[in-house]
């Protein structure tokens, strides 16, 4: 039976409708061999960031199945893959350890409601139509909160890396000061594990490419691990292991919706919603315009929601969109979001056949791929390209890598979201007013910013190149009332309006109440080069109206001709200065 398209009206319901029907051979087969190494890469990553999320192995898994599968489907990407990350889980354990211990049953309902939670938030923005939302979480932020959720990864893995009992709750230097208490406890042989995978992992990574150098170096670790054991003994090297997998599906779960929980947990849900909406949404659109096409980003609001809201009953922490999944996914030759399907499907049957054998599995090794994994995600030309550039971003990344570090990870997010729009906010408070003159050495004396320039003695013309907005009410009215106090005899103004692109009632009504102070002064208030919208938004207020339509040109030398004429000519006769060409038929000029 063939799938058809449903009405446009509709499409978002199954949007897997437009894109089903057209699938051929070619590209079934292109879905399978892609989704055949993202399988394979997820089995590592999956436990690393169940680890990190502090949750049981087997969850990082689960949550690489029906939740990739939904996003897939639900989603507008070709080859976004959703699932466990990294941001996700160091979040989820920094939120929920206040409330529960680490790998517990109420820890992991807490982690289901949380994910339900999100799965809400996502749903609901979607269907609003929020799409452009996580445009006003700027890059900086996205960067320098990765930055610090990777030093935060690396310092909890300390416990492992180096095998000694510490308590790795808490903020960075809470963890960096309780580590310096046991480094008499270092475990030399489950540090040698962890650095030979680390090093192993380097290795694979720079000189073998082409091979997934996490599993490379996961069974390197292991190997090692099973030697040394071998050799010396488990009494003597005390080399700790992860434990066998339950080589079983997602079992059926349940959030807690106690009000309670709720309370609890809603600010770190909107905080999650946010960058786990963000982190999919930039990763599809990257992706998307390296694969030339475009993805809608309310369409994949609605599939994250939907795939997290079906994670917490498929025992499914928070899934987000993941870089490296994804770009794997595109650089595998997948074709359609099946690959993503594929993918988990196949993961499934990995997990059924391999899973016992994670008992081998050292943490010491889990410790040096979370060190790999920690590293790369510190994106250090981005950070020194923001330092260089911009002195207002720099401000808005150091904020948010400095909260993540040392206050909760959640607050980070709204720290750097908060100061990026109190910058942006703040910079277009002040739109630039600069004085126009014309100038005789250009062409058809056009005008210029030259301070050197003489200015009519009764006319000043400025130029305002941003919104007038309640924002920017006040420095505009400073602007006028500074004009007015410096050249009292200037009592005719000209705003060339060019630069202005939006005006609310505020904005207008400070317009209308210079013209009225130009009016009682005998002189007049001048609109130049009015945008359409300008003009439109103008008319509706009623503010067109108290300016004086007559009052507003189309053009520089419509309204110089026309301002010239309501000068005062006694003062023009005595000027020296010729600043119009008008001014050179004055008589006995």
């Amino acid at each position: 039976m063939r799938i058809t398209a449903l009405h446009p009206g509709l499409s978002f319901l199954f949007p897997f409708t437009h894109w089903l029907p057209n699938i051929d051979k070619r590209d079934l087969r292109a879905d399978l061999i892609a989704a055949l190494t993202g399988a394979i890469v997820v089995l590592p990553q999956g436990v690393a960031f169940a680890t990190i999320a502090g949750m049981p192995p087997e969850y990082g898994l689960y949550a690489g199945m029906i939740p990739a599968i939904i996003a897939a489907l639900f989603g507008s990407s070709k080859h976004l893959v959703s699932g466990p990350t990294t941001a996700a889980s160091v979040v989820l354990f920094s939120a929920l350890s206040v409330y529960a211990t680490p790998g517990t049953a109420d820890y992991i309902t807490l982690a289901l409601t949380l994910t339900f939670m999100v799965g809400v938030f996502e749903l609901a923005l979607g269907l609003a139509r929020m799409g452009a939302l996580v445009n006003f979480i700027s890059h900086s932020v996205i960067i320098g909160f990765t930055a610090g959720a990777a030093v935060l990864i690396a310092a909890k893995q300390l416990k492992y890396f180096f095998g000694i009992e510490m308590d790795s709750g808490g903020h960075l230097h809470e963890i960096v000061f309780n580590f310096t208490q046991h480094l008499q406890e270092i475990n030399p042989w489950v540090s040698g594990i962890a650095l030979i995978t680390l090093l192993s992992g380097i290795a694979f990574k720079h000189w073998f490419p082409r091979i997934p150098y996490m599993i490379a170096a996961m069974l390197t670790g292991t190997l090692v691990s099973l030697l040394l054991d071998y050799t010396f003994g488990h009494a003597i090297t005390h080399i700790p292991t992860v434990g066998a997998l339950p080589a079983a599906l997602p079992p059926l779960s349940a959030p807690d919706l106690s009000l309670q929980h709720i309370k609890d947990l809603a600010p770190t849900a909107l905080a999650v919603t946010l960058f786990a909406l963000t982190e999919a949404v930039s990763i599809g659109r990257s992706i998307a315009a390296r694969g030339g096409y475009r993805i809608n980003g309310n369409q994949e609001f609605i599939g994250q929601g939907l795939s997290n809201i079906a994670g917490s009953f498929f025992s499914g922490y928070v899934a987000t969109g993941s870089f490296n999944r994804s770009g794997l996914n595109y650089q595998s030759g997948a074709k359609t979001p099946l690959a993503a399907v594929f993918a988990a499907l196949l993961l499934m049957v990995i997990v059924l056949l391999v899973a016992p054998y994670a008992a081998y599995l050292p943490k010491a090794a889990m410790a040096g791929i979370l060190f790999l994994v920690a590293w790369g995600l510190i994106d250090f030309k981005a950070i020194g390209h923001v330092l260089k550039s911009s002195k207002r971003e720099s401000a808005v990344l150091l904020v948010t890598l400095l909260s993540a570090m040392f206050l909760e990870l959640e607050f980070a997010i709204f720290a750097g979201v908060l100061l990026s729009l109190v910058l942006y906010l703040e910079r277009v408070s002040k739109p630039n007013i600069v004085t126009r003159v014309p100038d005789p050495r250009l062409y058809k004396h056009a005008f210029s910013s030259d301070s050197d320039l003489p200015e009519c003695k009764q006319l000043k013309i400025i130029r305002i190149d941003g919104s007038l907005f309640f924002g920017s009410v006040n420095h505009l009215q400073e602007q006028f009332d500074r004009i007015r106090t410096n050249h009292p005899e200037k009592k005719h103004l000209a705003i060339i309006a060019s630069g202005i692109n939006f005006v609310d009632l505020q904005g207008g009504h400070a317009l209308v109440e210079e013209a009225k102070r130009r009016k009682d002064a005998g002189g007049r208030l001048y609109l130049i080069d009015v945008k359409e919208r300008l003009w439109d938004a103008l008319e509706r207020s009623g503010d067109l109206e108290e300016i004086g339509d007559r009052n507003i040109f189309q053009s520089k030398n419509a309204a110089i001709h026309a301002i010239y004429h309501k000068l005062d000519k006694s003062v023009c006769e005595r000027c020296e200065q010729h600043i119009f060409q008008e001014c050179q038929r004055i008589p006995g000029k």
